[in-house]
């Protein structure tokens, strides 16, 4: 089917495969089509159909909420075309030609490990390698889950054979819990990317500054990973604010001790707990880790320095720790085209 994209740059005709969702087959031929989650959670890749028929994969969604169905709006997320469409978008929609465009594949779980109560790491062994930019995230699709769900890559390479990535169990979500529920190892997922703006490009010459929620940690370890290993802390300092409820909530601590380590003195990780006051653990995994008290963007905001304006800052976790990270740094002097972050709900 032909799908013609209308939007305030003009018409873009594209391409969709037979049952593909629209705002897929629109980022897999390049174009900067609006969305944060991709998943049917955030409501940005909201649509008006024009002309043509269409029909909805996941009437659940949430976002669906936000929509007025019947004057035509869909998300492209959830929708594939049943005949050629014409499709009207609120954005200035282009060819982007840089960066890896998303694909889809597939690859079976491997490495699945507890980190706390409610909160698996895991691995997905690729079928083909993967290019992304530290700080992306794919889709997952499960056998037997509907809707999709998205999950930030915690490791970067410049070609990747595996993705790291985390999930945290939440009650009444239908892949957490498959994922919680039984031995999921060796299961094949379907799985599209990469996808996600909120990146980090060594040739950047800016300080960072990193606020995280739980497991928005592992796109925040990207990027650090990538900046430790491209030589960024050479010439460039680094700050992790990375914020659970309780100490037993922390995970990857090891990981970022060494980088912090390795950084010799130019990256700060400060562990900001809100629902216990705590002290420094007597524990190798806290030896290169700041603890403090309260919600992390409160931490955040009482540490950071009056200016911000030379960072690049990336924001990553639930929706309301998100706007309240924001709201500390555009109030510290980050100017808001240096505040990136991709929100999931």
């Amino acid at each position: 089917m032909e799908i013609v994209i209308e939007s305030r740059a003009g018409l873009c005709p594209l391409i969709c495969k037979p049952g593909e969702k629209i705002l897929f087959a629109g980022l897999r031929a390049g174009l900067t089509l609006p969305y944060d989650c991709a998943t049917g959670t955030c409501g940005q890749c909201k649509a008006r159909v024009r002309s043509g028929e269409v029909e909805t994969i996941w009437p659940e969604a949430p976002a669906f909420a936000k929509l007025q169905p019947d004057k035509g709006d869909v998300l492209m997320c959830q929708t594939r075309a049943v005949s050629d469409c014409v499709v009207r978008v609120q954005a200035n929609v282009k060819i982007c030609e840089t960066g890896p465009r998303p694909r889809y594949g597939s690859g079976r779980l491997r490495g699945l490990e507890r980190l706390t109560s409610d909160v698996m790491h895991f691995e997905l062994v690729l079928n083909e390698p993967m290019r992304f930019h530290a700080g992306q995230f794919v889709v997952l699709t499960a056998p037997g889950i509907d809707g999709a769900r998205a999950y930030s890559m915690l490791n970067h390479a410049p070609e990747v054979g595996t993705l790291e990535l985390v999930i945290k169990k939440k009650v009444g979500g239908g892949l957490s819990e498959w994922f919680f529920e039984a031995d999921r190892a060796d299961t094949e997922l379907e799985v599209f990317g990469p996808l996600g703006r909120a990146t980090f490009r060594p040739d950047e010459d800016r300080d960072l500054l990193c606020i995280a929620g739980g497991s928005g940690i592992a796109g925040i370890l990207s990027i650090i990973e990538h900046a430790s290993s491209s030589g960024h802390f050479q010439a460039h300092k680094g700050r992790v604010f990375f914020g659970v409820r309780t100490l037993s909530d922390a995970f990857y601590l090891d990981r970022f001790s060494r980088l912090v380590a390795k950084s010799e003195g130019a990256l700060d990780v400060v562990l900001a707990v809100s629902h216990e006051e705590v002290a420094t653990p007597q524990h190798p995994q806290f030896s290169a880790i700041q603890i403090a008290h309260g919600f992390v963007h409160d931490v955040a905001n009482q540490r950071l320095e009056t200016d911000c304006s030379s960072l690049t800052s990336f924001v990553a976790g639930p929706p309301p720790m998100v706007d309240g990270a924001i709201r500390v740094l555009i109030g510290h002097g980050v100017p808001p085209t240096q505040i990136r972050y991709d929100k999931f709900g």
